[in-house]
């Protein structure tokens, strides 16, 4: 069982995270962004749909793990064209002190970011990735949050060949660090327990946007996902809010202009 496959294939939806990103900035920065860097990066999947999007795309993956590096070496960075893999780079290195040239953006996307545990470690990343950004540079994160967020809990989803399984198995309401893990079971009934791992703090999108301000960014803001009419469920549109949803459960972006 190849659980990096398992992931990509249940998690992951980089065509509507690389959407988001490209209409976003080209619509607060009134030009299309260029280069991209991708903190914790695992396979680099979202690295490889930028440079696939244009001709003119250059990324850079950083991630601390060398394994899920050359996991995405050999199956991702291996299916791009030669002009493709000129114009992306992987960098195994810790993602406050990678040196890499200025961009026109940086993201960190499935919550990695919760790895911070303290407000001033999760400043520290957020001040790294404001030198890593150009004059127009955007920093684009994901969270997540709702009243079953800090719930212990597992859901099931039913995927192509597979089951996916999120368990939230322990919160701590004291300092809001949680125990997270991602469960697969195939339709023939071979099961892989705790594939991945995540030890989080879970931040709320008040801390969040304060410590990006503090870090030196000059905005900070929320972007919500709309309601279609006739399912009352999300409709995978995200525009600028300053109200949310009390929902059980939401994932929202958060976008931060140097």
């Amino acid at each position: 069982m190849d659980k990096h496959y398992y992931y990509q294939n249940s998690v992951q939806c980089v065509e509507a995270e690389i959407d988001f990103v490209e209409s976003t900035y080209q619509l607060i920065k009134g030009h299309p962004a260029r280069s991209l860097r991708e903190d914790f990066c695992g396979t680099a999947q979202t690295a490889c749909e930028w440079v696939q999007r244009h001709p003119s795309n250059t990324a850079i993956g950083v991630d601390l793990d060398p394994l899920v590096l050359q996991w995405g070496e050999n199956n991702n960075l291996a299916a791009l064209a030669p002009d493709q893999l000129q114009r992306i780079e992987l960098l195994n290195d810790d993602v406050i002190t990678a040196s890499t040239q200025q961009l026109d953006v940086v993201l960190a996307m499935n919550f990695s970011y919760f790895i911070f545990m303290q407000r001033s470690q999760m400043i520290a990343y957020f001040s790294s990735v404001l030198e890593a950004l150009n004059t127009d540079g955007v920093l684009f994160l994901d969270a997540f949050g709702g009243y079953e967020a800090a719930k212990e809990l597992r859901e099931e989803r039913e995927c192509d060949g597979f089951i996916y399984i999120w368990e939230q198995a322990s919160f701590n309401p004291i300092n809001s660090q949680m125990q997270c893990y991602i469960h697969f079971v195939l339709d023939d009934g071979t099961r892989m327990d705790k594939a991945f791992d995540y030890y989080w703090r879970l931040w709320t999108l008040p801390e969040i946007t304060e410590m990006l301000i503090e870090a030196g960014f000059s905005s900070a803001e929320v972007y919500w996902e709309g309601t279609d009419a006739e399912t009352g469920e999300g409709d995978g549109i995200y525009s600028k809010s300053e109200v949310g949803t009390a929902d059980a459960g939401w994932v929202c972006y958060v976008v931060a202009e140097k």
